[in-house]
């Protein structure tokens, strides 16, 4: 599936796109990795967010964002 980043797509959109859960899809919205605008009780996100988020030069800095909260949630645990 290609990405328009002119087009607005839904959670479900991007879950069919980047092929991934729902609760992975909300977890992501919530930590701000995917910006996201909330119409009602649904979220609308623009192509080019989609675009940016799986840009290679992102990937290392979702990858320590994702790395930082496990060690918090890890740490809490404690």
């Amino acid at each position: 599936m290609e990405i328009n980043e002119h087009e607005v797509y839904t959670t479900s959109d991007i879950q069919k796109i980047l092929k991934i859960s729902e609760s992975t899809t909300m977890r992501l919205l919530k930590q701000g990795l995917i910006r996201a605008a909330k119409v009602g009780k649904q979220y609308r996100i623009m192509g080019k967010e989609l675009v940016r988020l799986v840009s290679p030069k992102l990937e290392d800095k979702a990858g320590k964002m994702y790395n930082k909260a496990r060690r918090w949630i890890h740490d809490e645990k404690q």
